[in-house]
């Protein structure tokens, strides 16, 4: 008699990173996979799984799900995908280590740059914990209806070793003391590696860089090396912004670092490839990946399956911030922007500066706005309808739609 309790036939077989391996049978004892390929045995139920996917489930390698896994047992909507590992701690934004009289400060760095409210991160997150350590022990206990693992940010680290210089300050020796043996703490008691920010988009909630972006990268290097001597783990990083600047001898640069980094320290390195559109970033990106390999480092590119999403409004970002005609109008609060949007004569010329302006976007060459790109959240469910067709029925502009709607709201 077959000791297998359930046999899937014919299904294309994936692993847990969603890549393709093969079409055949899986055989299930319980809830335990025991056999893969050609099953000749019968199950005791049977399922055909011509034309679909058998997958152990889902690795989402890039989540901010750090303080939503206290409030949210389920996971969700990661778990409605398929997914049953969820990798957090990314782009350096942890909420430990965390001093208990500096709550705020971890908080500053997630709340604008992730788009969590800062009020709901201090009532759902139970603050437990102070050292990486306590905070791993703390989400082991939480219930969870899929898996985590958590990476150890520089932001949240820099800001436990340095306190409000962390947003003003390079890291002096004593300072490095300290982030290097929280950080080797944390990887021996569990974390899967260290991460940071380097980019230009991420700010902190007073509209300052979040603390990573103020370290030296003697700093980055001298961290990832006490990564590699803690016993090893994933450095995973939001890219400098030089990483997409229009001139091509800064992006080289930058590469060459990063590539450095990577061959030296023996240490996998991770981060978003992206093209906005742009061929020359991503062929670069790739050779990049290609040559570090054959120098023997590890350089691994994270991406999706449909372009990077941003949510834009009136509180946070718009496109157009960059437009020397819209910078005077940003720098006012959100009341006083109301009220000279609602001047013929701002909005006019504001309309007119949107429609003709040049904007990089991540990109590394200027380009007009692509306006069906940009899609109106007034909906519940996808599809959101885009810029461009919801102003052509009615008769007007998508820069002059963009600001009655934000206007009515």
């Amino acid at each position: 008699m077959s000791d297998y309790t359930l046999v899937i036939r014919n299904g294309t077989i994936v692993d847990g990173t969603g890549m393709p391996s093969y079409r055949g049978d899986v055989g299930m004892a319980g809830d335990r996979i025991v056999s893969i390929g050609r099953i000749r045995d019968r199950g005791a139920a049977e399922i055909d799984a011509d034309g679909h996917v058998v997958s152990p489930g889902f690795i989402d390698g890039h989540t901010h799900m750090d303080a939503q896994v206290f409030w949210d047992p389920m996971g969700t909507s990661a778990c409605w995908h398929g997914v049953t590992t969820a990798v957090m701690g990314n782009c350096g934004f942890t909420l430990a280590p965390v001093r208990a009289g500096e709550r705020e400060l971890v908080l500053r760095n997630l709340e604008r740059a992730e788009d969590i409210p800062g009020e709901a991160m201090a009532q759902g997150v139970s603050w437990g914990f102070e050292g990486f350590r306590e905070y791993l022990d703390v989400v082991d206990g939480l219930p969870k209806g899929i898996n985590y693992a958590a990476y150890i940010g520089h932001s949240a680290l820099r800001t436990w070793a340095m306190g409000q210089r962390a947003f003003e300050e390079e890291a002096s020796p004593e300072d490095l003391r300290l982030m290097t043996a929280e950080l080797q703490d944390a990887v021996r008691a569990g974390a899967i590696g260290f991460t940071t920010s380097r980019s230009g988009n991420h700010l902190a909630s007073d509209g300052r860089p979040v603390a990573s972006r103020q370290a030296a990268w003697s700093e980055v290097r001298t961290l990832v090396g006490a990564l590699a001597d803690a016993g090893g783990g994933v450095f995973e990083l939001s890219n400098e912004s030089v990483a997409s600047s229009p001139d091509p001898g800064a992006r080289a640069e930058y590469a060459g670092r990063l590539g450095e980094l990577a061959i030296e320290t023996g240490v996998p390195v991770t981060f978003g490839i992206t093209s906005f559109g742009d061929p020359v970033r991503w062929q670069e990106q790739i050779a990049l990946l290609d040559s570090v390999a054959a120098a023997g480092g590890r350089l691994v590119g994270q991406t999706r399956c449909r372009e990077s999403s941003v949510l834009y409004s009136f509180k946070t970002w718009l496109p157009f911030d960059s437009l020397p005609e819209w910078k005077q109008l940003r720098s006012l609060p959100l009341v006083a922007q109301a009220e000279e949007l609602r001047r013929e004569e701002v909005r006019r010329r504001l309309v007119e500066a949107a429609l003709h302006g040049s904007y990089t976007l991540g990109t590394s060459r200027p380009q007009p706005m692509n306006w069906e790109a940009l899609c109106v959240m007034d909906q519940a469910v996808l599809p959101n309808p885009d810029l461009a067709h919801l102003a052509a029925a009615r008769g007007m502009s998508p820069p002059d739609l963009l600001i009655e709607l934000a206007l009515e709201s």
